[in-house]
């Protein structure tokens, strides 16, 4: 875990946002969002900045496994093989939306909201989340409570988490470089 994201999951989205943007804008980093659950939730909480055109030209909302293989490329048999809440497809949303998009970095979700559709192997409110590029992906998968609205809400803030959470360790890298 990256030191700073304990203190992260406390701001409200906005201050996240912001965060972001600021990090985008230092790094010189354009971010994309690929999302399936959160329906366009974390696009809304980026653009909810003045200014974030400036590092948010394009999101994806694949809602379908058709979107997801037609917008982002998400092979059909990974979806058949691994279902659309998996490491494998988010990972796979990334390169998509990276690739599409031309964007540096870049986040992924795909879950089961609720208050359907849930399984033994995927119960309502897993949720697995990536971040990352075209050649290296990060994805982890959460368990959050609560009804749909209270899953969503914490996707899209677990996502800005992890965005702002990669930026921050880009910064220390740069800066590191540069010493």
């Amino acid at each position: 875990m990256v030191p700073s994201e304990t203190s992260l999951k406390n701001l409200d989205l906005t201050l996240l946002a912001q965060r972001l943007g600021r990090l985008c804008k230092q790094l010189n980093v354009e971010v994309t969002v690929a999302e399936s659950c959160t329906g366009g939730g974390i696009a809304s909480a980026i653009t909810g900045v003045a200014g974030s055109s400036d590092y948010f030209t394009t999101g994806y909302v694949t809602y379908a496994n058709t979107a997801k293989t037609r917008l982002l490329g998400v092979p059909e048999a990974t979806l058949a093989e691994h279902g659309a809440v998996s490491e494998e497809v988010v990972n796979a949303m990334v390169v998509g939306a990276c690739r599409e998009s031309g964007a540096g970095l870049a986040v992924a979700v795909s879950g089961v909201a609720g208050p359907d559709g849930g399984s033994d192997t995927k119960p309502v409110g897993t949720v697995w989340l990536a971040w990352g590029d075209t050649t290296v992906q990060e994805a982890e998968c959460f368990h959050f409570p609560g009804d749909r609205q209270a899953v969503r809400e914490q996707a899209v803030r677990q996502a800005l988490v992890g965005l702002v959470a990669r930026l921050n360790e880009r910064e220390k890298s740069s800066k590191t470089k540069q010493q």
